[in-house]
């Protein structure tokens, strides 16, 4: 009988291999005591200077709802568990782009690309003048400086 929470096939696989059978089916699972470490992906954490206005930027950018706000943590989410959360840094300073240090950002697919950078413009997004991606996608900045991406997905 399997145990709790493992797949028939590993216990299947584990008594075979106890009997001495040579098998070749390698299960995602083998190695792993249980659960994973990271068992669910649940926030983004970006930080910043100003954590509460860049909540209200991407909040009126997605549309999402801010789930927490202060001076030093802001978070939003749109009811599901994964969240854009922000803290503050003190002294912080943000990337630059193109810029050959390492970044995250943030991708965002969306129906059209040039209505929807003007929209972001509006807000306080920003638009460097270096663009990559032949037109597929258009590279904008948030308020303080954090290069995200607009693409169509196509």
């Amino acid at each position: 009988m399997p145990r709790p929470g493992r797949p028939a096939q590993c216990t299947r696989a584990a008594a075979s291999a106890r009997a001495g059978h040579v098998t070749h089916h390698q299960h995602p699972y083998e190695g792993v005591i249980g659960m994973p470490a990271l068992a669910e992906f649940t926030a983004v954490v970006i930080d910043c200077a100003d954590p509460a206005m860049l909540a209200e930027f991407y909040r009126k950018a997605t549309g999402w709802e801010i789930t927490y706000s202060d001076q030093d943590f802001a978070s939003l989410g749109n009811g599901g568990r994964m969240q854009i959360a922000f803290v503050r840094i003190e002294g912080y300073q943000a990337p630059g782009w193109p810029d050959a240090r390492k970044h995250a950002h943030l991708d965002f697919t969306v129906t059209d690309l040039e209505s929807t950078a003007k929209e972001l413009l509006a807000l306080g997004a920003a638009k460097p003048e270096f663009q990559t991606g032949e037109g597929k996608w258009v590279v904008l900045t948030d308020p303080e400086g954090h290069p995200f991406c607009l693409t169509t997905g196509d």
